[in-house]
């Protein structure tokens, strides 16, 4: 049998396989609302065959957002936008739904990626960003301001409130976002977080504000719906945040009751060097694995079904995450079940387009006609 095809239980959220979409910035939202680009894009992908669909990450308030175009989750208009696209969702497929509750902290304000992604003066329609230190995320740009205390409990009551939303939004999973340079990644990683109070210096300073935002987010969803977290588990960069300071992150996370780990890294300075290659992220997620017992999702230029077999079947992680490839063959959990004898679920409209050899793969063996 398929590792990959097997069954895994995260809470009490039951997944018929170990196959996630990964949640990809569409950067195609208006005010943080969803739109017909979400509908066409999320309904497409939860037919996949991956057992889980991660909406993009999404913003806790508006200034958290990384570009214009970035989703929301703040508001009643955001809330009710992207009601319709779920329940289109449920209509049609079984696939589990989590979002990523994210705050982009200094790189907020940002271009969407085909504009260049540079920062966006607030002379020119941007808005100032905000972040752990006065350090900006690349030189020659304005510093972000400095979070205060009162600013770090609006940022911890935000995501409080989105938790909140997606609830009430009937979202499976959250998972919170501390990877990529963003708000949480940056308290965490010394190049970005330079404060000198309770909340910068040492590892246990630089954990403090995602282990609460974190605590926050878990009391506020549901016990028996799991939340887990995305990390950077290096920075690339000499002297930054790295694996050994990953590892401990997550054993503190485990004894405040996170549910996995996705294990990502970079996105906190332009100085990065990052050995791109396939799989290269993989080892983080063992690591974490093999140190903490957390389950651990795998990410990072898996493209194969067989790539993704031998990750889980080796037990280097629980679960793989796919993004571009999931973009460039949205059936790609159809292609890996195909090959590996697995099964997914298809709605009755799409069963007759299985080969002739895979009778098995969607589960049904008739499609009858008069």
């Amino acid at each position: 049998m398929s590792a990959l095809f097997t069954p895994i239980k995260l809470r009490g959220l039951n997944l018929a396989n170990r196959i996630m979409v990964a949640p990809m910035c569409q950067y195609s939202a208006v005010d943080g609302e969803a739109s017909d680009w979400h509908f066409t894009h999320i309904n497409s992908l939860a037919l996949s065959g991956a057992a889980v669909f991660c909406i993009e990450a999404t913003a806790v308030e508006a200034t958290g957002r990384i570009t214009p175009g970035c989703l929301g989750l703040y508001n009643d208009a955001t809330e009710a936008a992207l009601r319709p696209i779920l329940a289109s969702v449920r209509k049609r497929s079984k696939a589990a739904v989590m979002m990523q509750l994210a705050h982009a902290g200094r790189k907020a304000s940002s271009h969407t990626p085909w504009e260049g992604g540079q920062l966006i003066p607030v002379t020119e329609g941007g808005w100032r960003a905000e972040g752990p230190s006065a350090i900006p995320h690349k030189d020659g740009e304005p510093p972000p301001l400095a979070f205060d205390a009162a600013g770090l409990q609006r940022v911890r009551d935000a995501f409080v409130a989105a938790a909140q939303r997606a609830e009430r939004l009937g979202i499976d999973a959250i998972e919170v976002h501390s990877a990529h340079g963003y708000l949480l990644h940056q308290f965490l990683s010394p190049i970005a977080n330079r404060r000198t109070d309770q909340y910068g210096g040492s590892l246990e300073n630089r954990m403090r504000f995602p282990l609460e935002v974190f605590d926050a987010v878990r009391d506020a969803f549901p016990h028996d719906k799991p939340v887990g977290l995305r990390v950077s588990c290096t920075d690339w960069v000499e002297g930054g945040w790295d694996i050994a300071q990953t590892i401990e992150f997550a054993g503190e996370l485990k004894k405040h009751g996170v549910d996995w780990i996705d294990a990502s890294s970079g996105g906190v300075s332009p100085l990065q060097k990052i050995p791109l290659g396939p799989g290269y992220q993989v080892p983080f997620a063992q690591a974490i694995r093999e140190a903490t017992g957390l389950p651990t999702i795998a990410v990072g230029l898996i493209t194969e079904a067989r790539q993704a077999e031998e990750i889980v079947a080796s037990g280097k992680a629980d679960m793989v995450a796919l993004a571009r490839a999931m973009l460039y063959d949205p059936r790609w959990g159809w292609h890996a079940a195909a090959e590996l004898g697995g099964e997914v679920f298809a709605p009755p409209q799409y069963w007759r387009s299985q080969p002739s050899t895979q009778k098995a793969l969607f589960g049904a063996t008739t499609f009858g006609t008069r």
